[in-house]
């Protein structure tokens, strides 16, 4: 039997009291229990519907070909037609070099062509000359011949002595040996020109061959954009004396950038070839997404290729997760709406739903990474400048002859 309070208050009071806030608590653990049970539930879905399927990364950066604009010959520099940041298109003229040097060398080789192409026609001047010499030749020994019969009858009768037959016998051996050496003579000089035209001589394809370098020359004293895009990194100043091979400046061709995204090893089993690719950049928020698709998956991590690859046979190994490059080709039309610059941040996902593409290459690729046309034709010029100076050297008959040559080889080639 209790004791009742002198107060007037029971212990039943004080329970009753309490027992209202811990049965509140009871409730919030339970929700608490509830809501996060419910969350793991729903990552679980998630994950399990869509986030398995994804995988991404924001060690991601704008990559692209960096033309570099490097001269061929030596020379001053006499102006600079761009600057950092200015366009240019296929062909443009970016830099000119005095061509002083290259034009008097342009010169000499012209002069050179010429001097051989006469020369040249000497030697088939040299050959007829040789033909009638021979020709001479072959009637004095014809002469030396029967003047020698002639005197063996006589010897025989004895209308001459056999003193006059000797002689007339060495000058039968004279003129043989006469009538050889002209003969020799001939197919030497022959030699030179047979089976050629003055166009086609060795001599004249030599000569032909500087004209052609020399005119090069001259033409590479102004430097041409091999591509269109964007100048960068113009290091070249007006009265700089540069050597071949020295860099001036780059063009890079923004429509045409790549991403190199960096994902960790743990990220790749899954990751294929052709997979389709979301991509943000730093540069325009989340306003502003790209599609692409993976290019190609790295050979090797970053770690493995750099200047002094880590060295994990040591003591104090620690493991480190590696990261993989992945290359990510991007739309050209999005690239010309919003376009990118090389070096800029970028966020990645990518879908991994098609497995159907390959983890590596299985082709090799079909056309070039990156072609110019720019420098196809230059020779035209030098070849309309050399058949312009062997036909004023050549001479009417020479000419006649090197065209009929042409359309004997035309018919046999039919």
């Amino acid at each position: 039997m209790s004791t009742p309070n002198p107060n007037g208050n029971g212990n039943g009071t004080a329970t009753t009291a309490a027992a209202p806030n811990g049965n509140r608590r009871r409730a919030m653990l339970r929700g608490l229990v509830f809501l996060i049970a419910v969350a793991a539930i729903a990552y679980g879905v998630w994950y399990y519907t869509i986030g398995r399927w994804y995988e991404g990364t924001d060690d991601a950066y704008v990559n692209g070909n960096v033309v570099q604009i490097t001269p061929l010959v030596i020379g001053t520099v006499v102006k600079i037609n761009a600057d950092d940041g200015n366009l240019v298109h296929k062909g443009d003229i970016l830099v000119e070099i005095d061509g002083s040097d290259a034009r008097i060398s342009l010169q000499q080789a012209e002069a050179q062509l010429a001097r051989t192409v006469r020369q040249v026609r000497g030697l088939y001047s040299n050959v007829e000359n040789g033909q009638a010499v021979v020709a001479a030749q072959r009637v004095a020994l014809d002469r030396a011949r029967e003047d020698f019969a002639r005197r063996q009858n006589l010897v025989k009768t004895g209308a001459i002595s056999a003193e006059e037959l000797a002689h007339a016998r060495d000058a039968l051996s004279a003129a043989e040996s006469s009538y050889a050496s002209a003969q020799q003579q001939l197919n030497t000089t022959r030699a030179l020109v047979d089976e050629t035209v003055i166009a086609k001589h060795p001599d004249v394809q030599a000569g032909s061959a500087a004209v052609r370098a020399a005119y090069l020359n001259d033409l590479r004293s102004k430097l041409i954009a091999p591509v269109d895009g964007y100048v960068a990194k113009r290091s070249v100043q007006v009265g700089q004396r540069i050597q071949p091979g020295t860099p001036l400046m780059a063009v890079v061709p923004l429509h045409q950038v790549w991403v190199d995204a960096n994902f960790k090893e743990t990220q790749l089993a899954r990751m294929r070839i052709g997979q389709t690719v979301t991509l943000k950049s730093d540069l325009y928020g989340g306003g502003v997404e790209y599609k692409g698709k993976v290019q190609s998956l790295g050979v090797g991590t970053g770690s493995a290729f750099s200047l002094l690859p880590a060295q994990n046979a040591s003591g104090n190994w620690i493991k480190i997760v590696q990261r993989l490059p992945v290359r990510i080709e991007l739309d050209g039309k999005e690239l010309d709406k919003n376009p990118l610059r090389i070096g800029l941040s970028m966020a990645v996902d990518v879908n991994l739903h098609d497995q159907s593409g390959a983890a590596l290459a299985q082709q090799p690729p079909t056309e070039p990474v990156l072609t110019t046309d720019v420098y196809h034709g230059q020779l035209d010029g030098a070849q309309a400048d050399i058949e312009r100076i062997i036909h004023e050297n050549a001479g009417v008959a020479a000419n006649q002859a090197s065209a009929q040559h042409s359309a004997h080889a035309a018919l046999a080639g039919k």
